[in-house]
């Protein structure tokens, strides 16, 4: 089992869990803040088996759209999802 940290821009959340829900994964949302920007921002938990790491990936990649942000004289490139997959010992649904 992997556990997927995906940390979204609050403006690209709701099309990322619908577009979830749409493939029948199961996530946990969390409110959350932070980055360079602290901008608003989603982080969606989802347990999952490693060979659908890829679809959901891709899934949350096609909803999304890095943009480009003037920070004082320079311009930033922001991405709009962070994705960390992690090993996950169990898994208990109750």
């Amino acid at each position: 089992m992997k556990l997927l940290i995906a940390i979204i821009q609050d403006e690209y959340v709701n099309k990322v869990g619908k577009a979830l829900i749409k493939e029948k994964i199961r996530s946990t949302k969390l409110s959350s803040s932070g980055g360079f920007l602290r901008s608003g921002n989603t982080t969606l938990l989802i347990g999952t088996e490693e060979e659908n790491i890829p679809n959901i990936i891709e899934t949350i990649e096609e909803q999304t759209k890095s943009t480009k942000v003037q920070e004082g004289d320079q311009e930033v490139t922001v991405g709009a999802a962070n994705i960390f997959v992690v090993d996950m010992a169990d898994h208990v649904k109750l």
